[in-house]
């Protein structure tokens, strides 16, 4: 049994992201091509015995809370609560992933800390009952857990893995600007129903990669509101935004555009990746 582990969780972006319809959850259905990429939030998780269960988060970011709301707190606990194991876990979240970006730093922190948890305790779940807590506490855990890229519907849950096209990429976010996946999906439901339609693009992407298939339907929603995206979008016209904002990438190393900095955050030189969630000590 480990005492302490350092696990690396990275980002996400959707290739491809569209919207079908809207199920008797709440939720909606989508398709999706999901891709992780080298961008990646580090928990370093310790553990001590006890009688009864306390979960403590701390870390770098004051964008996040450090308590029962955080998808980290709600994984462990949820472990706690599957396997029966009563321990003090001390965790610190060391946050590299924008947050409220639709780039799954949430999701991914959530299913780094149920992966560490299980590989810390000796394993005590595999890998369907880990995928089933995954899907329990949100939509884009099952896929940050596995990683790499794949075809992913349901409401996200439902993965199947497919080749990872080696890419480069470059990020732009507004900065002190995020957009709720709430939000993202009222001003969806508010388009006309002929710029809702489905364009079938993630089929096609999952056959091959092509440039020329990268879509998300949220962006037809989102970047005619929010000057800020509109102007991501008109001097990036290649550019696609990322789950339900506000982040764009675009395909290249560099950001082929002068962005003012006091406005956007860019990272670049990324890569996508084959991996999710993995121990690095």
């Amino acid at each position: 049994m480990y005492k302490k582990i350092r696990v690396k969780a990275p980002a996400k972006i959707n290739l491809t992201l569209e919207i079908l319809n809207k199920r008797e959850d709440g939720y909606h259905n989508i398709k999706s091509i999901m891709q992780a990429i080298s961008l990646y939030d580090y928990l370093t998780i310790s553990v001590k015995k006890s009688d009864i269960t306390k979960i403590n988060l701390n870390g770098n970011s004051d964008k996040i809370p450090y308590n029962e709301k955080n998808l980290v707190y709600k994984a462990i606990d949820a472990f706690f609560n599957k396997t029966g194991i009563r321990a003090e876990v001390d965790v610190f979240i060391e946050k590299n992933i924008p947050v409220e970006a639709g780039l799954a730093g949430g999701s991914t922190d959530g299913a780094a800390a149920l992966y560490a948890m299980n590989m810390m305790f000796d394993e005590p779940l595999d890998t369907a009952q880990l995928d089933e807590l995954c899907a329990s506490l949100g939509s884009d855990l099952n896929f940050c857990l596995h990683g790499g890229t794949a075809l992913c519907t349901g409401r996200g849950e439902n993965i199947q893995k497919i080749d990872t096209p080696e890419l480069k990429l470059s990020l732009v976010k507004p900065l002190n600007f995020g957009i709720s996946a709430k939000e993202a999906y009222t001003k969806f439901s508010l388009l006309p129903e002929d710029r809702r339609r489905v364009m079938n693009y993630t089929e096609k992407m999952a056959e091959k990669f092509d440039a020329k298939y990268l879509f998300n339907s949220f962006e037809r929603a989102l970047t005619e509101d929010y000057p800020l995206l509109g102007e991501i979008k008109r001097l990036l016209p290649n550019a696609v935004m990322s789950g339900s904002g506000p982040t764009f990438f675009i395909l290249q190393d560099t950001v082929p555009a002068a962005l003012d900095a006091e406005k956007f955050l860019i990272i670049e030189g990324l890569e996508s990746v084959t991996d999710g969630v993995q121990v690095v000590c």
